[in-house]
């Protein structure tokens, strides 16, 4: 089975090298060749999406935006009966823009976000959000089965993404209120390591606080999902729940971010939004 797999950035190249691990034939492509190249002792680097995507009959989406996942599925121009994994977070309005596309070109779409960071990218120990038609389940489960540790199948397409936003909301609040927590700390006179020590191995207690509060204290963000891509992805909580709920932690997450990437930490983690929770630093 041969598996195109387009965009290996951060998340892409580490996903891409475990599915040729388990066996698959993968062909990858990225729009900056130099992210690709380092795949080529396990995979066959493509020139172009539509040479990565002649004859497979896989094609898996791992890129920045809606806009961006559109351009490359138009530019490989999969045939058709092509099972296509959309493995991005893109939101919901153009995870059906997405749909449309896959119907209209005659292509299977599974809509199959993903929740982890680089290194559980790297350890294939991401979980999988999958929804689409049942039928296309057994053809998919090699593919989900080499990068995650689990897989959900949620119903039609679209469900995937739309748990993907919930779930996103959870992680991002808690980032920022990790950040506000120890940043508080330190404007009070106390050793922001407290917080991290008092809430350690209580009911309070969970580990994304200690994984990114101690990038904080330590002042070193080295991307595991980087801040401009996590404002990207607040901004689709805040698209997607419009006038239904009232997310001001979503909001208020977004302002830390985009504030962060303005300063020139973009390429950062998303914990770099601590540098804009302490003011002045």
């Amino acid at each position: 089975m041969t598996v195109a797999f387009l965009g290996t950035g951060t998340m892409g190249a580490p996903m891409a090298a475990n599915i040729a691990k388990a066996g698959l034939d993968v062909r990858v492509w990225n729009r900056s060749r130099a992210k690709a190249e380092p795949l080529a002792d396990v995979a066959t680097v493509a020139d172009s999406a539509a040479s990565a995507a002649e004859g497979a009959d896989i094609l898996v989406t791992m890129l920045a935006d809606g806009p961006a996942v559109a351009s490359a599925f138009e530019a490989a121009s999969p045939a058709s009966g092509t099972l296509w994994l959309q493995m991005s977070t893109v939101g919901l309005d153009w995870t059906d823009r997405l749909a449309a596309l896959a119907e209209k070109a005659g292509v299977v779409f599974v809509d199959a976000p993903v929740l982890g960071t680089r290194q559980p990218a790297e350890q294939a120990q991401l979980q999988v959000l999958a929804s689409g038609p049942e039928e296309a389940r057994p053809k998919a489960t090699p593919v989900f089965d080499a990068v995650a540790v689990k897989t959900q199948w949620l119903g039609p397409a679209g469900r995937g993404s739309r748990l993907k936003l919930v779930m996103n909301a959870w992680v991002l609040a808690l980032t920022n209120a990790t950040a506000e927590s120890l940043a508080l700390a330190g404007a009070l006179d106390l050793d922001p390591a407290q917080f991290l020590e008092t809430i350690k191995g209580g009911g309070l207690d969970v580990g994304y606080a200690h994984l990114k509060g101690g990038a904080m204290l330590a002042g070193e963000f080295p991307p595991a999902f980087p801040a401009n891509l996590a404002a990207k992805d607040a901004r689709l909580v805040v698209e997607a729940a419009g006038d239904a709920v009232d997310v001001a932690g979503a909001r208020a997450v977004l302002a830390h971010l985009e504030a962060a990437v303005a300063a020139g930490h973009g390429e950062e983690d998303m914990a770099a939004l601590y540098r804009a929770v302490v003011k002045g630093s």
